[in-house]
């Protein structure tokens, strides 16, 4: 069984609320749950969200759309995504596996969700994820339920316990893991959302789409991007993987993933 563990918290120190944070009516929650739920391999959706109380919010809204939600640490989220998966365990099967996704990226693209699933599934890997080379926004790896374990067990650096498939990279010998190659590179396109700028950005992509009912996938999303310059500009100064970056730089290791 594929299980969606969806991480996502009130508590952003660079942009809070921001997964409630709302367009057209809809918070940007809503946008990444109902894009995850089109998936046609993924079978279950669980948001990880903390025990902190400026996440009742969010854990009764997402509750109320008919989504599982799992209540952990804020700061440990490996363990929040173990303890997410041992809460549901009884309803899985005995082989399963985990596709990780985050809070900040609305904008997933189901179909890369699938593509994801399918090489994991075919090449029988322990891990695999989308390559650097596409847009930031579109972060999507999956992982058997033995790395899961293996992981939470065995992890001890702060950043590999608030990032969750860190451990996996800083021991890749022990693993078969794989990339979904892009066939361009997109690397320098951003719709995440962890900044005032970026909120903007994907605030103008649904706006438009919206208002011309077009299809809002990865390709559809590029050619906005590329015939509005200036909506491109508005977050391009921002580093990929800043929150990596920052917390490695807290242990004093310099390169990231």
């Amino acid at each position: 069984m594929i299980v969606a563990i969806v991480q996502a918290r009130m508590g952003s120190s660079r942009l809070p609320d921001k997964v409630m944070k709302e367009v057209l009516e809809k918070p940007l929650i809503d946008y990444l749950l109902k894009r995850v739920s089109v998936a046609d391999k993924v079978d279950k959706i669980i948001l990880a969200t903390t025990t902190k109380p400026e996440d009742d919010c969010l854990a009764k809204h997402v509750t109320s759309l008919g989504y599982d939600v799992f209540r952990g640490s804020e700061d440990d989220v490996l363990s929040r995504y173990y303890h997410a998966f041992c809460e549901f365990k009884d309803e899985l099967e005995t082989s399963n596996a985990i596709v990780r996704i985050t809070g900040d990226c609305p904008l997933i693209d189901s179909y890369l969700i699938d593509e994801v699933i399918k090489v994991y599934q075919e090449k029988s890997m322990d891990y695999v994820a989308l390559s650097p080379d596409f847009i930031e926004g579109l972060d999507i790896e999956i992982f058997s339920e033995k790395l899961l374990i293996k992981a939470f067990k065995e992890a001890k650096r702060p950043s590999e316990r608030e990032h969750v498939s860190l451990f996996f990279h800083n021991n890749k010998a022990l693993f078969n893991m794989s990339y979904v190659e892009n066939s361009s590179d997109d690397s320098s396109y951003r719709i995440t959302v962890d900044e005032e700028q970026d909120f903007v950005v994907v605030k103008c992509i649904i706006e438009y789409f919206s208002k011309n009912d077009l299809v809002m996938n990865t390709q559809n999303i590029k050619d906005y991007l590329d015939n509005n310059p200036n909506i491109y500009n508005l977050n391009a100064h921002i580093l990929r993987n800043e929150g990596l970056q920052i917390s490695l730089k807290k242990e004093g290791v310099d390169n990231g993933i």
